[in-house]
C-alpha cells in the first residue's frame, strides 16, 4: 500500500480492472485521451493488442506505475 497525496493507492488498484483499456489508464492518471495512447503506444509497460484495441495487463501497469517495471 503506498500513500500518495493523502490517499491509499491500494483501494484504487483494487478498482482497476484485470485488464485494462486505455480508457482506464486515462481515468486512473487523471491525463487526457491523446496522453493515455501515446502512454500506451510509448512501451513503457507491456500491451496487447487485438486488432485495433489496446489492453494492458493491470499488473503490468501497477509496476509500472510503482516504479516497478523492467522496462
Amino acid at each position: 500500500m503506498i500513500d500518495k497525496g493523502g490517499f491509499k493507492l491500494t483501494n484504487q488498484y483494487c478498482r482497476l480492472p484485470d485488464v485494462l483499456d486505455v480508457k482506464d489508464i486515462k481515468t486512473f492518471l487523471n491525463i487526457g485521451r491523446a496522453q493515455a495512447y501515446e502512454l500506451a503506444n510509448s512501451g513503457a509497460f507491456h500491451v496487447v493488442r487485438i486488432n485495433r484495441r489496446i489492453k494492458i495487463p493491470k499488473q503490468n501497469f501497477v509496476e509500472w506505475f510503482e516504479g516497478r517495471g523492467d522496462q
